[in-house]
């Protein structure tokens, strides 16, 4: 009769190692930012060795990537099938994306990231292409798509999409800075509530706050002296 061999706990972790080290390094760049975190910080909360970090992740930057298609830039796949598959109006595609989005990435720890990027791309621009690339880029498009489905069904005007598609994110960056920045500080009376605001925006965005919308400008035809 054949004994199977034992396992010791040191190689049953051995798999689960990458994503221990991915949530430890997810921590500490949130908590310390890029440029301070050091590997061997992230090794030690992962309870690994330093050595043992460099066999997944050969350097920082690469960790860093490795933290950013995780909890990110992985999530895209997932939000293009969405979006193929909503069978509701523009806009309540608009406030579903706003809210999904809040609830998949501003709840979670990977709402530090942006701060970070915003923060130190200027000493680091490897890290800022790199964020561009694999976050920026993609959900520019996919903005894009959700606005330009708007106006292809008659549900949203003609816009400048280029510049459009910030009037959604640009609410998303400030709960993000104000999150990780003021909020710590602030009094309970003082906080927001990420999901009224992010309702209150989308109200915002699709109504605006006029009363009623303004009658377009129509061109006065001019007036020419009688000969």
């Amino acid at each position: 009769m054949n004994t199977p061999p034992i396992t010791t706990k040191r190689e049953r972790r051995k798999e689960a190692r990458p994503g221990e080290l991915l949530d430890a390094a997810l921590a500490l760049f949130v908590e310390k930012g890029f440029a301070a975190t050091r590997v061997e910080e992230v090794a030690a909360r992962a309870g690994v060795s330093k050595g043992t970090l460099f066999l997944y992740f050969p350097s920082k930057e690469d960790l860093f990537k490795a933290v950013v298609r995780e909890t990110i830039a992985g999530r895209f796949t997932e939000w293009n099938e969405e979006l193929e598959a909503f069978d509701g109006s523009s806009a309540e595609l608009v406030r579903y994306c706003m809210r999904s989005w809040w609830e998949r990435i501003g709840m979670t720890a990977a709402s530090g990231i942006t701060k970070l990027v915003m923060s130190e791309a200027g000493m680091f621009p490897e890290i800022a292409a790199f964020y561009q690339q694999e976050v920026i880029g993609p959900g520019h498009d996919l903005l894009k798509r959700v606005l330009q489905r708007g106006i292809d069904r008659g549900e949203f005007r003609p816009m400048e999409l280029e510049y459009a598609i910030y009037s959604l994110i640009a609410p998303m960056i400030f709960l993000l800075m104000w999150k990780h920045s003021m909020a710590p500080c602030c009094p309970p009376s003082q906080q927001i509530d990420p999901v009224g605001f992010i309702d209150s925006q989308v109200s915002l965005l699709l109504h605006g706050m006029l009363a009623q919308p303004a009658a377009p400008a129509t061109e006065t035809p001019s007036r020419t002296a009688a000969p």
